[in-house]
Parts: C-alpha cells; sequence; structure tokens
C-alpha cells in the first residue's frame, strides 16, 4: 500500500468510526444532521452502524491489502446515498463533506489498482 493511499484509508476510519458511532449511539448530534434532511432516525442509526462496520473493515484491510476494495466500496455507496439524500433534500450546503468523502474514497479506490 502506497503512503499516499495509508493516510487517506487512515483519515478516512477516523472520520467514519467517529461519525458512524456518533449516529449508532443515538447521539443528539450525531442524529441532528440526519434530521435536516429527513431520515428517520431509525434508518440514521443502521447506516452510523453501517459506517462503523465499513471503517472498521478500513482497518483491518491496512493489514490485509487485498480487502480494500470492499470497505471502499461500501463507503463509496453510502456516501453517494447521503449526497443524493442532501440534493433532494435541497441542502446543497450540507451536502459539501460528504461529497468531500465521496472524492477522497473514489481517489482511495483508483490509489488501490
Amino acid at each position: 500500500m502506497s503512503t499516499a493511499l495509508t493516510i487517506i484509508v487512515a483519515f478516512l476510519a477516523v472520520v467514519f468510526v467517529i461519525s458512524g458511532l456518533s449516529k449508532a449511539s443515538g447521539n443528539e448530534k450525531g442524529l441532528s444532521g440526519t434530521r435536516d434532511v429527513n431520515v428517520p432516525d431509525k434508518f440514521a442509526r443502521l447506516v452510523g452502524f453501517i459506517e462503523t462496520a465499513l471503517a472498521l473493515g478500513l482497518i483491518i484491510s491496512m493489514k490485509w491489502n487485498w480487502m480494500l476494495f470492499f470497505p471502499l466500496v461500501g463507503l463509496w455507496v453510502v456516501m453517494a446515498g447521503a449526497v443524493y439524500t442532501h440534493f433532494k433534500a435541497n441542502k446543497l450546503r450540507t451536502a459539501i463533506p460528504a461529497f468531500f468523502l465521496l472524492t477522497l474514497i473514489s481517489i482511495a479506490l483508483v490509489l488501490n489498482k
């Protein structure tokens, strides 16, 4: 794994563990962003659990590089859904962090080849 890919994957793992745990735990601050775009709390908590699981997959894949593709694709799908949801709710400004993470994940997928 290249140095650039390692840095990106480590950053993504930290971001998604923090974000996922705050949503999965039902924390008011973690759910506030999903409430702004009219996502039900139960679904947001499920997304948080999925984000956390995929972030742990990123951490594990730093040891076993062959499996890095799977958590990256999973996170790409989650972030594409987040961007879509923000656009659908006409909250373009709040879609910027999700779009940034989607871009980083796309870069990591390209570097992973």
